[in-house]
């Protein structure tokens, strides 16, 4: 069985890797769009088939191919990924001092079979001044984040004040369902 990750995420490739996987990546241009009438805790899933649904039909026999997609909810409003330096200071601000939810959504599959889930962390920020957002964003450049931040970098070491859930799913990749997920499909493949 050959991995593919369907994601050009620097942080994807660095979990997967992790947990000792050998794969490819693979990716497709995927219109991101979703129906407001959807709930946000669906939204993350339902971005992450449609990843894998571009994908299919390049897949050999032996592959199976993972993808996945990460939403930051605050107050029942996704924070997408920021579309300017302004968009991401404003959306930092929001964050300050609260209590924010991170699904990510993951969708595997191959030529027999798919699997879907997502997981849930919850993240509390310490006060954000204007100046510790502004220095965050022109060093770290967090345009390709949902939420405009990266737990994996300062925001996460300094203002990251209380979490419950998986630290791997705010970085982008539940490693420990996904784990488990892909070793119920090989243990299926070798019986």
């Amino acid at each position: 069985m050959k991995l593919v990750l369907g994601s050009g995420s620097p942080r994807r490739k660095e979990l997967l890797a992790g947990l000792g996987f050998t794969f490819e990546i693979r990716t497709k241009e995927t219109d991101e769009s979703f129906s407001n009438e959807m709930p946000v805790e669906e939204v993350p899933v339902y971005l992450a088939k449609k990843k894998a649904m571009a994908l299919q039909l390049e897949l050999a026999n032996d592959e199976v191919l993972i993808c996945a997609d990460t939403v930051v909810i605050l107050n029942g409003e996704i924070l997408g990924k920021p579309s300017s330096r302004e968009e991401a200071i404003q959306m930092l601000k929001t964050l300050s001092e609260q209590t924010h939810v991170v699904i990510t959504g993951v969708f595997i599959l191959n030529k027999e079979f798919e699997k879907q889930f997502s997981d849930r962390t919850e993240v509390t920020f310490g006060k954000l001044s204007l100046s510790e957002i502004e220095n965050y964003i022109d060093r770290h450049k967090p345009y390709d984040k949902a939420g405009s931040y990266g737990v994996q970098e300062w925001m996460g070491y300094a203002k990251v004040v209380h979490m419950i859930g998986t630290y791997t799913n705010v970085m982008g990749l539940p490693t420990n369902k996904v784990y488990n997920a892909l070793s119920t499909i090989l243990n299926k493949k070798q019986n």
